[in-house]
Order: C-alpha cells, then structure tokens, then sequence
C-alpha cells in the first residue's frame, strides 16, 4: 500500500507556526466507510443493490423532543459529511423538525461499490428509497455543495416528495462543460485524488472555502477526509471521489430549471471563490469562470419560484464558518413563506 500504517504531518503547517517549533502529529486511519471516526448519534444502515453488488447506506434520523410536523433531509457535499451537518441538525432539532441525514453511497460511511457507475439520479433514487423506509413521504430537502446539485436532481425527479428546497452554496447552477471546462478520463481524475493528503485538503478548503482564514475547528473535518484517504483499502475512497467528480462534471442539472415544481431558496456565502473545473480548464477558460455567488442570480432567474438569502462575511460552508449565524438565518427561511 502506498500510504503506511501512520502517516505524520508537520504541526507547523496545520498550525501557521515556524518550522523551527513544529512538532509531529499522528493521523488517524479512519477506515474506508469512516468505521473509525465517531458520528454524534447513532449510525443506521439501508441495505440495497448497485448492479451486481450489494451496498449499504449509511443515515442518521432525528426526532426532535417537541415535533413541529415537519421534517428536513440533510444532503451534505463532496468534501463533507453527514456529521458536517451537526450543528445545523441540533439547530433543527431544537426548533421541533425531524432531521434525516444521509451519507450518500460512495461517501463517509455509505459503501463504495467499485464497479457502481455514480449519478445523480442514483442517489437522488436512493435518498428516497430511505426516506420510503423511514416513513417520511415530504419533507424540507437542503443540500449543500455537491448536495445542492443532488438536491435539484432530486427535486426534477420526486417533486412530490420535497416541500420545499433550500439550498446552500450548491454546485451545478451551471453547465460548466458548456463553458469549456474539458472532460478528464477517470484514470486522471484517480491519480489526481491519490495524490491528495491532509496538507493538500487543507489548502484547498482554506483557499476556497473560508476565504483565507483557517479555525481550529476545520480541522477536525480534513483530518476525517485525509484518514479515509490513508486507509490501505485498495484506494476504494478515492475512486468513488474520482467517480463522483466525473459524474459533477458531465451530469448537469441547469438546462432543466424550467422544470423545478418546488420553491428555491439559495443561501449564499459570499465570499464562496468555488468554481468546479477549473483546475482541469486551460487559463483562458479559466478566465471566464465565474464563482458560485456571481452565478447564482442568473440561476435564481430560470427557476420559476426562486429567491436568494446572501452571506456576506462567510464563503463556501457557512453551517460550519459560522454555525449559531447560519443556524438563525436558516430558521428565518424556513418559517418565511415560500417565494
């Protein structure tokens, strides 16, 4: 295996401190369905079949101590996890919602079938066959990154299923192929995710995510992608990751706005620089891309029933930049009428 049983990264660079006080410290292997690394509640499981293999999907579901009658499905994004979502869910909890909190298959704790071909559709499929399980036939579906692109995937197919979509910060309010961003070949994108360890998933979420300013707090969540990583496991995490991001890619989600039978709010932080692709685009591509924030009103104008909540001071993930800010403006879109 390519990574040893215990990997040791530098203190000084998680940190900021000179090289001269750095000190070593221990990354955890967490497993490849995250066995190891701890969830705030219980775990349960959804068995089902991806072609010829059997999986599993890993959830969490919520009941609040006094039930306001309603629920929320919680889809978290590509680098995150459903216990990303843990503030936000207690937010919920505390307001009376019931709160389902899916790991999607190929993610965190769900299996990761190495012959599954990934798609939207897939999990948007699978995410109602739990919530058919669970005995939730509509509920508030909001879906964050990668999970707002599954979100209005889901939406196109149950409309019947969705009161209504909230959606944080999402990928595919754009074709991003349409604007140039080339294709690459999955042995590609494999190499590229094998290539990534803690001190890379760091910088990239400092960079783009929290716009240059780093808590202590995040840590704990790059600590949890990069110990999935280091599991010797055959690279099963990652060649779901280079999957996926094939399938955020060539699976576009934006020329069908016109169909969305379901209020839309996007929350937007502001300080968001996430643009999917541009890493593989040549520069003059590159140039043109635009991030989340400057896309959204464009997308917000195609749907028929759209509204945007703005973040100014928070970038990519404002329900882990700023969880109590996040958590309060949340409940004020969920008790506002729909738009």
């Amino acid at each position: 295996m390519r990574r040893a049983l215990s990997i040791f990264l530098a203190t000084a660079f998680i940190l900021g401190a000179p090289a001269a006080q750095a000190e070593e410290t221990k990354l955890e292997e967490f497993g490849t369905d995250l066995e190891r690394f701890p969830y705030p509640w219980k775990v349960e499981r959804m068995d089902l079949k991806v072609g010829a293999e059997s999986a599993s999907m890993a959830y969490m579901d919520l009941q609040p101590d006094q039930p306001n009658g309603q629920a929320v499905v919680l889809l978290h994004g590509k680098n995150f996890c459903g216990a990303t979502w843990e503030d936000t869910a207690r937010t919920l909890l505390g307001a009376g919602y019931r709160v389902l909190i899916p790991d999607q298959l190929g993610f965190c704790k769900s299996s990761k079938p190495a012959s599954a071909q990934y798609s939207f559709a897939m999990m948007a499929d699978a995410t109602h066959r739990l919530m058919e399980k669970v005995g939730l036939e509509k509920a508030i579906i909001l879906g964050h990154s990668t999970g707002g692109m599954l979100g209005l995937r889901f939406a196109l197919m149950y409309p019947g299923a969705v009161q209504r979509l909230v959606l944080v910060n999402p990928l595919g309010l754009v074709d991003r192929m349409e604007e140039g961003v080339p294709y690459v070949p999955l042995d590609k994108l494999l190499a590229a995710e094998k290539a990534k360890g803690y001190a890379e998933m760091r910088q990239y979420q400092l960079d783009t995510y929290y716009h240059g300013e780093w808590k202590p707090a995040y840590d704990r969540w790059v600590a949890m992608l990069a110990g999935q990583y280091a599991t010797p496991d055959n690279d099963a995490a990652e060649l779901a990751q280079a999957k996926t991001a094939e399938m955020i890619l060539t699976q576009p989600v934006s020329h069908e706005f016109s169909r969305l039978a379901v209020p839309v709010t996007l929350m937007i932080g502001m300080k968001d620089t996430t643009v999917f692709g541009k890493g593989q685009a040549p520069a003059e591509v590159r140039a043109k891309l635009k991030p989340i924030p400057a896309i959204a009103p464009q997308a917000a104008a195609a749907m028929p029933s759209a509204r945007i909540v703005e973040l100014p001071d928070f970038g990519h993930s404002p329900q882990v930049e700023a969880p109590e800010v996040f958590g309060a403006k949340l409940l004020d879109v969920l008790g506002a009428p729909a738009p």
